[in-house]
């Protein structure tokens, strides 16, 4: 699954840098105010800025959102415990388990031994 959404964030990005590439930036008119007075008319008065500033508002979600998709992953992946190394907790509660001091056993809790001829 981290695969599928690290490939659309490719493809995202891709997409994106195309797009901002492709609108004019707003130095775009100084060249229209010294006699070229319809440069603009081909889109209209506001130039191609309508869809293409759209796309890039679609796509600028659309990459934040896989931003944190692929951010979670990467979280879930680093708070799981390796195959082969312990995790530091199960260590620690290992350490930590009570024992007997000198091998003497608490008396009331001894479980009754039984002798080999089968008398308790």
């Amino acid at each position: 699954m981290q695969v599928v959404f690290l490939m659309i964030h490719v493809a995202i990005a891709i997409a994106l840098v195309v797009l901002v590439l492709l609108q004019q930036g707003k130095g775009a008119e100084a060249g229209a105010a010294f006699g070229g007075g319809a440069s603009q008319t081909v889109f209209g008065s506001r130039g191609s800025g309508g869809f293409l500033a759209k796309m890039t508002g679609v796509l600028a979600a659309a990459f934040f959102a896989t931003s944190l998709a692929l951010a979670y992953f990467a979280s879930e992946a680093s708070n799981a415990p390796e195959a082969g190394i312990p995790d530091a907790r199960l260590i620690e509660q290992q350490n930590s388990v009570p024992t007997l001091d000198d091998g003497a056993a608490d008396q009331d809790n001894a479980a009754p031994v039984l002798e080999e001829n089968g008398d308790q």
